[in-house]
């Protein structure tokens, strides 16, 4: 199979130069290049990235099947870098905890699809005004070509004004 799943093709929007160029960086990131996987799109709103994982040298374990790191090292800064270009600069955005369950080994390309709705965006904004931080969770799916289910991922994202999170730093270090 060349490309994408077709369950995969859908692209909300066209890559902006911006977008394009952080695709193109991780291209070039030595520790993103050493997972073995690429970036295949990013919206031009961030809101959407596609990874492709493929079976091969770099991938590979010793049973001849993707590496479960390869599959978690080619999803994990994702959702942080995401929510990052699209909150903004007033925004402090953490990777705080993660959990993989694999449930079927990888013995071809796998395709994950990080997809950030406006419901999303809502939470996290309505809940740090309210709040001044909060810990978001997002789920994703590592599939094949065939939409089958090789891993389950939750992230869990801090997101906190910088405001909020200066005058947490500073109580911290007083006490």
């Amino acid at each position: 199979m060349i490309g994408k799943p077709s369950f995969l093709n859908f692209a909300a929007m066209a890559e902006s130069w911006e977008s394009r160029k952080m695709r193109w960086m991780f291209k070039l990131f030595p520790v993103y290049v050493g997972t073995g996987a690429n970036i295949t799109y990013i919206a031009g709103d961030y809101k959407e990235l596609h990874v492709r994982i493929p079976l091969s040298w770099r991938t590979r374990n010793y049973v001849g099947t993707i590496y479960g790191g390869s599959m978690y090292a080619a999803i994990d800064p994702m959702y942080m870098l995401m929510l990052m270009r699209i909150l903004g600069k007033d925004f402090v955005v953490w990777d705080k905890a993660a959990n993989i369950k694999f449930k079927k080994p990888g013995t071809d390309t796998l395709y994950a699809n990080f997809v950030i709705t406006e419901d999303d965006l809502t939470g996290i904004k309505n809940r740090v005004a309210n709040e001044g931080e909060v810990n978001y969770t997002f789920n994703l799916d590592i599939v094949d070509k065939n939409g089958i289910v090789h891993a389950s991922v939750e992230k869990l994202i801090y997101v906190a004004t910088k405001e909020f999170y200066k005058e947490k730093l500073k109580k911290r270090q007083t006490t």
